[in-house]
């Protein structure tokens, strides 16, 4: 019957396909101009554009959008408008007038609106800024204004026309431009930016404050840092996708950061892959019709995805794991091809990186959607336990700083494979002393938000019933979008456990540098063991130094060692960052100490000693909200405590990379079993 078949085919084949291969090449062949024209129409739509609104014009390139410019061009928290004769545009619901555009120091001169125009601007509130999307440049200089002062202050300047009348007594309005006390006789004080030029002029006399104030200030904007420059160097022009970090648009195509000095872009490399398999296709055609009638037997398998558990023939991700108690959810199963498909067949230029117990690679699903593909090292019972662990708790959780996980492979697959979004901008390793470093994207602003975010996350796992501890905290499983709000990675070696147990013995895993010294110690796993290791996360910001360096001296070379000696002996500008303006800039020195405080905090030997991931996140957000101005910080750099001899008791501290003990590179696998 099958040989009956099988020459039927054939027949089909010969009468009916065959006839319209060359149809098939020549319409093929057709459409690929069209595919280099919508790549250069790209190109060509983001060239700058002249705006002229008012008596103002400016040409308009990336990161800013304009109405009629399409999307790809600019970054949508970048919105240019024209109203009436002034070029607006809104940061942190504020509307600010537009009065010039440097793109070669990427400044952009803004002046808030309601200054515009009036003969006594009232400036009764702080300027704040989305340090994600701008930071305030080096040419402008903090002038604090002090606001219903009941007396005269002579060393202040006056600001004559806002001095008003309440209930006989006069209230004055002052402004000053170093760092004032809030004096005694004033409500309140709020703090501005202004143009050093300006603030010359002003305390010279040759300018009224009204004046001042409108002349307005400038702030850098933060996307395309690193890498837009290079791309325009390159002769491309810079654009703005959700999938694509880095999206050069150049005359050739679309490429990634700069346009390639070979001329081949991705687009040209797609066209002639395109060619390569309209040929292939050619090739094969006659084969279909022979196969059709096997495919049909695979008729109820999935081309895509299906949702475990929703048939009787679906198969569970996992079996029930001892550790992990019983579960009960659902994630969606991918089939291996297809996956394999997502990744160019697991190519090593799709590789993202080793993560815990497997390769990540990028991975383009056949609906559109840009995923991470996790490909675990071995299919054995340890990484099928290990297959287990994460699905489960990844399945569960949802939280904005996690990764999610879209689903998975079943567990008889020929490989075990996780399926996670994609979060195109590296990790914090990378930006901090990795090979992102020199861009420099990783101002304190970002820095202190990614602490924020990441404790948030920890925060989030740590309340959760049964409780979830990371067990592997470390800037590398710290993932960055392209606005650096932190997607926390790699649930690898966490595990669950009641919220009335106060610990979990199991053999000692993590990263080296990063293990709190009393759970590699005594085989005790509590949720403190999440803190000592952001702990080191913490340091690593403040300093951008890795958490392990066998070339630092043999006390350095662990950084949680560093830290804790470098605040016990008030040397913290030997430790911070000489990039974060540490020693120039006196607000910045505080917040820094404040945050090397709480890392001292969370390094502490003994867990009963260090806060809760709880009050860690309180203590954070409470620098960044401006709280720690009414606090006196002394003008050493922080103050030793009574509790830092604890730091001196007999316990290790986390191993680092040389000892004998740790020989993964990345991750040491649990050898209970």
């Amino acid at each position: 019957m099958r040989q009956k078949e099988d020459k039927m085919f054939l027949l089909l084949q010969q009468m009916f396909l065959l006839p319209f291969l060359p149809l098939l090449f020549f319409t093929f062949s057709s459409l690929l101009p069209s595919f280099a024209d919508a790549t250069y129409k790209q190109y060509s739509d983001c060239a700058p554009t002249p705006f002229t609104c008012g008596d103002l014009s400016i040409n308009v390139s990336y990161p800013f959008l304009i109405h009629g410019r399409p999307d790809y061009c600019g970054h949508p928290d970048y919105n240019l408008t024209c109203d009436d004769k002034f070029i607006m545009i809104q940061i942190d619901n504020i509307e600010y007038q537009v009065k010039g555009i440097d793109y070669s120091n990427s400044l952009l001169t803004i002046v808030n609106q309601k200054y515009v125009g009036q003969s006594c601007p009232k400036p009764d509130e702080n300027t704040t800024l989305d340090h994600l999307l701008f930071e305030y440049s080096d040419r402008d200089q903090n002038l604090t204004v002090f606001l219903n002062c009941n007396s005269l202050i002579p060393n202040l300047h006056d600001i004559g026309c806002l001095s008003v009348f309440d209930h006989k007594t006069r209230l004055y309005w002052y402004y000053w431009f170093d760092n004032y006390s809030l004096p005694g006789v004033c409500q309140s004080f709020v703090t501005l930016p202004m143009n050093q030029t300006v603030v010359e002029l002003l305390m010279s006399g040759g300018m009224s404050f009204d004046d001042a104030l409108q002349e307005g200030f400038s702030v850098r904007w933060m996307v395309g840092s690193g890498w837009c420059k290079g791309c325009m160097d390159s002769g491309g022009f810079c654009g703005y996708y959700l999938d694509d970090d880095r999206p050069c648009f150049c005359p050739n195509g679309l490429c990634n950061g700069t346009c390639s000095k070979d001329g081949k872009s991705k687009t040209r490399r797609n066209i002639a892959i395109g060619v390569g398999m309209g040929v292939g296709v050619m090739l094969v055609a006659s084969l279909v019709c022979l196969s059709w009638h096997k495919l049909r037997q695979r008729k109820q398998r999935s081309a895509s995805s299906i949702l475990l558990g929703r048939t009787a023939s679906s198969e569970p991700c996992f079996k029930n794991d001892p550790e992990l108690g019983k579960t009960g959810y659902q994630t969606t199963i991918f089939t291996y091809e297809e996956l394999e498909e997502a990744t160019n067949g697991f190519s090593a230029s799709k590789e993202l990186g080793d993560g815990g117990f497997g390769t990540v690679y990028k991975g383009k699903l056949r609906d559109g959607r840009v995923v991470a593909v996790k490909r675990l090292y071995e299919h054995n019972y340890k990484r099928v336990e290990q297959f287990m662990n994460e699905v489960e708790i990844l399945s569960r959780l949802h939280h904005q700083n996690l990764v999610s996980l879209y689903g998975c492979t079943s567990r008889h697959s020929r490989e075990l494979l996780l399926v996670y979004e994609y979060v195109p901008n590296g990790t914090v390793a990378d930006h901090l002393h990795g090979p992102r470093a020199q861009e420099g994207a990783l101002t304190w602003p970002i820095r202190l938000n990614i602490a924020i975010e990441t404790a948030d996350a920890l925060g989030y796992l740590h309340a959760v019933e049964p409780q979830i501890i990371h067990r592997d905290v470390k800037t590398n499983n710290i993932l960055l979008d392209n606005s650096f709000h932190v997607k926390v990675a790699d649930f690898g070696l966490s595990r669950l456990f009641p919220l009335d147990a106060t610990h979990v013995s199991t053999a000692p895993q993590g990263t080296p540098g990063y293990v709190d010294p009393e759970y590699h110690q005594c085989y005790q796993l509590t949720d403190k063991s999440d803190v000592y290791s952001f702990g080191v996360v913490l340091a690593e910001l403040i300093s951008s130094k890795p958490a392990v360096d066998t070339n630092r001296t043999r006390h350095e070379i662990n950084l949680a060692n560093m830290t804790t000696s470098k605040v016990q002996n008030c040397q913290l500008d030997q430790l911070v960052d000489p990039s974060l303006g540490y020693q120039t800039d006196w607000e910045m020195k505080t917040m820094i100490t404040l945050v090397a405080e709480l890392a001292f905090r969370c390094l502490q030997l003994e867990r009963e000693m260090r806060p809760s991931i709880k009050e860690v996140l309180e203590v954070l957000r409470e620098i960044e909200s401006g709280q720690y101005k009414t606090k006196k910080v002394l003008e050493t750099d922080v103050p030793v405590k009574e509790d830092a001899s604890l730091l001196k008791n007999t316990l290790p501290y986390s191993p680092d990379s040389v000892t004998a003990r740790w020989e993964s590179r990345s991750t040491t696998p649990n050898t209970s079993g």
